[in-house]
């Protein structure tokens, strides 16, 4: 449902809130990776260096977010008239690829410097330091970024700071591989460095994983679709709703859907039924970013799609037939409006005339009319009218 905390805050504001709490992190992650890298370096570590790499990955997931909310959320061009939500996607498949190949990099070293028996220094104070420190900016990082993303209700920057806690959790297994080697038990710091590097591929694989399901417009879960379509039906007027379809673009959900209205409402009140129904749904589904709705006047579900079904005719050609049935008749000369009805596969003909016949004429002109035009073979029912609009 609605998320009341964050609803009054404009786009603008999202975005430089966004942009803010990212840049933060992108610091804490450029600075922590650079000395992870360099401590390990000098000291031997291999799994402070995948620790530091891992920052760096956190650095690039950053910048990926920054330019998400700059180039992911511009306004639909002529080039893009569905926006520019799939940059985002992009972006994390290749991130998601990168994260892969480093992961297989940094296990494939350790594990070679596991069976070679290669000798692994001990750490030192300093390098033990700076992983208890780590930890503490990424824990910091991670509750301040997810405390950003529910009260703007962004969901991208929920996922960076669920990636901000996988890295202090990484870091929390590199200390426990520092502490062993410190006390002589080096092959503590390989094994760290594979599971750092099997928690980078994990998140190279979710990325790739979510992005590839979003690239193939995969839906959201029938729970969520039927929550849509049960809020829909709450609309005074609808009759109901079928043919939903969602997808997901950049993180803004796509929805388009049949609404079912009574029969014979005018075209304006059937889309301001419409309307309603699209405003209530953004105001329960905040992700919801375009809801595109088509207005049946019965229920078609499950039929053959109209365009490959043999067409009724349309206004002029029904006048046309009918003038050539009833020309003669004087209620057709003199009709104040016709109004046509395509309901189950027929047109329902509603004739206004300017002032009605005797009242035994009714059932007598009615019988005549539909007598003349029996043999039009897409003719349903017939209704006549008096100009006031009262049915007789």
């Amino acid at each position: 449902m609605a998320h009341a905390h964050h609803s009054h805050l404009e786009p603008a504001d999202k975005g430089r809130d966004a942009r803010r709490v990212t840049l933060v992190g992108a610091f804490f992650d450029g600075l922590l990776g650079l000395l992870k890298v360099v401590v390990g370096t000098l000291v031997g570590s291999a799994a402070l260096v995948a620790d530091g790499i891992h920052s760096f990955s956190d650095l690039v997931t950053d910048g990926f977010v920054l330019a998400a909310t700059h180039f992911g959320h511009q306004a639909p061009d002529s080039n893009h008239p569905y926006g520019h939500g799939r940059i985002e996607t992009l972006a994390t498949l290749w991130l998601g690829s990168v994260l892969i190949f480093v992961a297989g990099g940094i296990a494939w070293a350790s594990v070679m410097r596991l069976f070679t028996g290669a000798p692994i220094p001990t750490p030192g104070a300093w390098a033990i330091l700076l992983a208890v420190v780590a930890l503490g900016i990424k824990e910091w990082l991670y509750h301040y970024t997810l405390r950003t993303a529910r009260r703007i209700g962004s969901k991208l920057l929920e996922a960076n700071a669920w990636h901000s806690r996988t890295d202090a959790l990484s870091t929390v297994v590199v200390l426990v591989g520092l502490v062993g080697a410190q006390f002589g038990h080096g092959w503590l710091d390989a094994v760290a460095a594979v599971l750092v590097a099997l928690l980078v591929g994990k998140i190279g694989g979710r990325l790739l994983w979510e992005s590839s399901q979003e690239l193939i417009d995969t839906a959201l879960p029938e729970s969520e679709q039927a929550a849509m379509r049960q809020e829909g039906e709450r609309v005074p007027g609808v009759h109901g709703i079928h043919d939903l379809r969602t997808r997901t673009v950049g993180g803004n959900v796509l929805l388009d859907l049949h609404i079912v209205v009574p029969p014979r409402v005018t075209v304006s009140e059937a889309h301001e039924i419409g309307n309603e129904v699209s405003r209530r749904l953004r105001q329960a589904f905040p992700d919801l970013h375009d809801v595109t709705f088509h207005i049946d006047p019965e229920d078609d579900q499950g039929m053959l799609a109209h365009s490959h079904q043999p067409g009724l005719p349309l206004r002029s050609e029904v006048e046309a037939q009918l003038a050539e049935a009833w020309d003669d008749d004087p209620c057709w000369q003199t009709r104040v409006a016709l109004d046509l009805h395509y309901l189950e596969n027929r047109i329902d003909i509603s004739l206004y005339l300017g002032e009605a016949p005797s009242a035994a004429g009714w059932d007598t002109l009615a019988e005549d009319l539909r007598r003349r035009a029996a043999h039009l073979p897409w003719l349903g029912h017939l209704r006549l009218w008096v100009g006031s609009g009262e049915a007789l």
